[in-house]
């Protein structure tokens, strides 16, 4: 087995084991205020909820940058597998999803049987149609902001790991009333399955073919809105010729 096939087992593991516990520590943060420190819904632990998460969503981009790219989102790696090649495409869908869609309901499902008073993940309050119109609007708007980022603070990893979590951690708290402000088809899997109503109408289109279809309008949408990086620079050459 060559490196390639082993670099893209290990990225598959890494994968299902960052998607597993992205759920327990999202879950694991609102134990803490809620239970722990005995907040509940008291502003004093909303602040405390934003901060753990951006402290958290630190901590993930640390991971992933240690791992090579390993995600907990299919959104996110969906987004630049569009952007590559067919293969790199076929190996995102086709394996690194199914991993973290794996890797969320087992962790998931471990997290119920620890903990059986963590509760049973996001739910949609409204009806359908706004439900993905929703999840499809904040996918599009952090898929946007995501793609900007690595466009234009493409080495600074603080800087871009504090705008996107701050931009995240709104974008959920806007969402949040109406269908959890997930914006990761994964996680939500993971809790809609221990349910047991991840394959309802319901479920598919609002937390996976509107998110879907808003990261992949968002990609489009970048680019043509922005010019390549490559096309600039070699404009720019023309021009100082």
């Amino acid at each position: 087995m060559g490196r390639a096939s082993m670099a893209k087992i290990r990225l598959v593991a890494s994968d299902f084991v960052v998607a597993f516990m992205w759920v327990w520590s999202g879950a694991l943060n609102n134990l803490f205020v809620n239970r722990v420190l005995g907040f509940g819904r008291d502003p004093r632990g909303e602040i405390i909820k934003g901060t753990l998460s951006i402290i958290n969503m630190f901590f993930f981009a640390f991971l992933v940058k240690i791992s090579d790219g390993a995600a907990y989102n299919p959104l996110t790696v969906l987004a630049t597998a569009i952007s590559g090649d067919f293969n790199r495409f076929l190996f995102t869908v086709g394996a690194r999803i199914p991993a973290q869609v794996i890797g969320s309901i087992t962790g998931v499902r471990l997290l119920i049987d620890t903990f059986p008073e963590i509760g049973l993940g996001p739910r949609l309050t409204v009806d359908i149609h706004h439900g993905a119109l929703t999840e499809g609007f904040l996918t599009f708007s952090i898929v946007m902001i995501s793609l900007g980022l690595s466009r234009n603070i493409p080495g600074s990893f603080f800087m871009k790991t504090w705008i996107s979590s701050v931009s995240k951690l709104t974008l959920h708290v806007l969402g949040s009333d109406l269908t959890g402000g997930c914006m990761n088809p994964a996680s939500v899997m993971g809790w809609a399955y221990a349910r047991g109503d991840h394959i309802t109408k319901e479920h598919i289109l609002v937390y996976w073919l509107a998110p879907l279809e808003a990261t992949l309008l968002a990609v489009w949408t970048f680019r043509l809105l922005v010019q390549p990086q490559k096309e600039e620079k070699e404009k720019l050459k023309a021009k100082s010729e």
